[in-house]
């Protein structure tokens, strides 16, 4: 009969050896998903984390060398070249064209590869700068980014239009997530070129160590949703296993999650058990004091997914951080 031909048909598709391969996975979010991949595997996937020093994802013959040699069905693009607020800075060139040729490179060879299904990692800073809050998958293209990482955003922003474009024209199934800010283990912990959570936990530790004032930037008020790194891990792991959209999804905690600065940093001390002074810097800038993301679309596809809480994540990190202290990145 014809349905069980169908089926015999789809038994066989079941059957098929996914291999996916992972760009960035000894950053942050890779080695999370690593983590996490250890306690959700499955009987028909391969997983291959690349470093840096597998390949120059820069250069197009080292990219299509490494996909040659792993043929992956399946692509988490996470390789990046990031900073945080001060890193972009004089630097929007070298951001913009550094990140498109990477990504040229990595969505050309997953086309020219026959990979069955590419997911980009894309970042809620891309968003435009002028927008109405909460921002949606649907506003990414709304107005010009913040003016500190144009580069960045930019590139990051084309990557959306090229999934359109290879999808349109030669029907790949290439899509994107756009996560509010990660933190958690293997975080760079570099007070100049990391992030607030990292930057300010490097802060503390040393603060508590050589008996100092902890000193926040600005005045704590910007209020910020994050995602623990273990938390992203599953979601993309559900995205690349599930979500069949081209459109990106926005992997983002509830609104009602969101937390100010000044409570991340209370958080932090406390997970260090700082006793010491705390000064606010305010004549450093605030960035923007809100950046709301919803998670409305995420929340339609997995209504019950639990997040964890920020203080038990902050918590979990600080452990790390000190358990790893001499080989963090800082």
């Amino acid at each position: 009969s014809s349905s069980g031909s169908q089926k015999q048909a789809m038994g066989t598709m079941e059957a098929e050896k996914k291999v996916i391969l992972v760009t960035g996975g000894s950053g942050l979010l890779g080695k999370a998903i690593q983590k996490v991949i250890q306690n959700d595997k499955c009987e028909r996937e391969e997983w291959i984390f690349l470093s840096s020093k597998d390949a120059n994802l820069l250069d197009t013959n080292a990219t299509f060398a490494v996909f040659e040699k792993y043929q992956p069905t399946h692509v988490i693009h996470l390789a990046a070249l990031v900073g945080g607020l001060y890193a972009h800075i004089g630097h929007n060139c070298d951001f913009f064209r550094d990140n498109m040729s990477m990504n040229d490179n990595i969505l050309e060879a997953s086309h020219k590869l026959k990979v069955k299904k590419l997911v980009s990692c894309l970042s809620t800073c891309i968003f435009p700068d002028k927008t109405t809050y909460p921002i949606d998958e649907t506003m990414v293209h709304n107005g010009p980014p913040h003016h500190t990482n144009f580069g960045y955003s930019y590139a990051k922003r084309m990557m959306d239009v090229l999934n359109k474009a290879y999808n349109e024209e030669h029907g790949c199934m290439f899509t994107s997530v756009v996560p509010c800010n990660i933190f958690g283990p293997h975080d760079n912990f570099n007070v100049s070129q990391g992030h607030v959570i990292p930057g300010l936990i490097n802060k503390a530790y040393e603060a508590k160590k050589n008996g100092k004032p902890f000193e926040i930037w600005g005045t704590g008020r910007a209020l910020r949703q994050f995602i623990y790194s273990e938390d992203l891990a599953k979601l993309f792991i559900w995205t690349m296993r599930e979500y069949e959209e081209i459109d990106p999804i926005i992997l983002a905690p509830d609104e009602t999650d969101e937390v100010a600065i000044k409570d991340v940093a209370s958080m932090i001390l406390d997970a260090f058990d700082f006793k010491g002074e705390v000064k606010y810097q305010t004549d450093r800038p605030d960035g923007q004091l809100v950046k709301t993301a919803s998670n409305a679309k995420l929340r339609r596809y997995l209504p019950q997914f639990q997040f964890t809480s920020t203080r038990r994540a902050i918590r979990d990190t600080v452990e790390w951080y000190i358990d790893n202290y001499q080989n963090a990145r800082k």
